[in-house]
């Protein structure tokens, strides 16, 4: 599986061996790939170039993948993909409600990553524009424009990640629809199980926090019991 060759990587991990193991697989599969050895060397690669997907160790000195990837949401909306050691639910839900958009436990095949790096790549033009119907939909002090899949609130944007930007494309393509969670693992491009499904409420809490204004009070991205999530706007 190649990719295109204008698509460009981080990898960040402190870790020299598997920095450039990582590094040499993915040129091989088609990908421009820049490599940095912790969070400071990550940030100023960051500040000179742009990237299409940062691959992020969590478990790095002086400024762990975690804190960097809260700290990196506050200014960009690069897809993140954290790699970890820690196998354990509660560290990897830790990861996407600081702003990931997938995680990876270690020891894993390159392959594996290589599928993951390229799933998260096609999400946004994944799901087909919706055809007829509203253009924008309001929601509250919030809108979003369907074509061109942005949220603002006045004049200011809103920035969404990758996998917020997929979510929105789909409730938006179903508005006043219930959306399964089944089918937000299928269209997020993540396996099954319940623990994937546990990994798109955290992605659906996030998103809560830049719709609504009581995100623990849903008005307009509502639960629907036993039939998953709607979008209902105004």
């Amino acid at each position: 599986m190649s990719a295109p060759q204008d698509v460009h990587l981080l990898i960040v991990d402190d870790d020299e061996r598997i920095r450039v193991l990582l590094q040499k697989y993915l040129v091989r599969n088609g990908f421009l790939v820049s490599a940095a050895r912790d969070a400071a060397h990550a940030r100023r690669l960051l500040g000179g170039l742009e990237f299409d997907l940062i691959v992020l160790d969590v478990m790095m000195p002086d400024e762990d993948g975690v804190t960097l990837t809260r700290e990196l949401r506050k200014i960009i909306d690069t897809p993140i993909m954290l790699l970890t050691a820690r196998g354990e639910t509660s560290d990897r839900i830790s990861g996407l409600e600081a702003g990931a958009d997938d995680y990876l436990a270690k020891p894993f095949e390159p392959k594996e990553l290589l599928l993951r790096i390229n799933a998260i790549l096609r999400r946004i033009p994944h799901v087909p524009e919706p055809v007829g119907g509203p253009k924008v939909l309001h929601l509250g002090a919030v809108r979003y424009d369907v074509d061109r899949g942005e949220l603002w609130q006045g004049d200011a944007p809103i920035r969404l990640t990758a996998t917020e930007a997929q979510l929105m494309r789909i409730f938006s393509a179903n508005p006043g629809e219930a959306v399964t969670r089944t089918r937000l693992v299928e269209e997020l491009g993540r396996d099954d199980g319940q623990a994937q499904e546990r990994a798109v409420d955290v992605q659906i809490t996030r998103l809560r926090r830049k719709i609504e204004t009581d995100p623990k009070q849903p008005r307009y991205l509502q639960t629907v019991r036993g039939a998953g999530y709607m979008l209902q706007p105004d």
